[in-house]
């Protein structure tokens, strides 16, 4: 389960955060996870309560935005969702696509202190 490096690195990364402004406690995280990324959000939540406690995030929220996945077109240009099963074809022109635009983001966007 990498979710749980993944996590440690994040707890890692906002206790520093933490620091840097002085804050002794975290509120909310707010992680973006795309479709695509990887990683399973259960299991990154699981990951979260079970290191959390030891950290300056205990007690915190953590709030998982999701990122759909979506590829562009080099056919006819579009921009589009894709498909259950993630096949990337277009519903333009028909055409796959490997081009991702969006899904892969794993990111921490937001820490709130209080």
């Amino acid at each position: 389960m990498h979710e749980a490096g993944i996590m440690a690195s994040t707890l890692d990364a906002v206790g520093r955060a933490a620091a840097a402004h002085r804050a002794h406690r975290v509120a909310r995280i707010v992680l973006r996870i795309g479709d695509l990324s990887g990683v399973e959000p259960d299991a990154l939540r699981f990951a979260f309560e079970a290191l959390a406690p030891r950290t300056r995030a205990a007690g915190a929220e953590l709030a998982i935005e999701r990122v759909p996945a979506r590829a562009h077109c080099r056919g006819c240009g579009a921009d589009f969702a894709v498909g259950a099963g993630f096949i990337f074809r277009c519903p333009g022109c028909g055409d796959l696509s490997g081009d991702v635009i969006a899904g892969r983001e794993l990111e921490l966007r937001r820490i709130e202190f209080s």
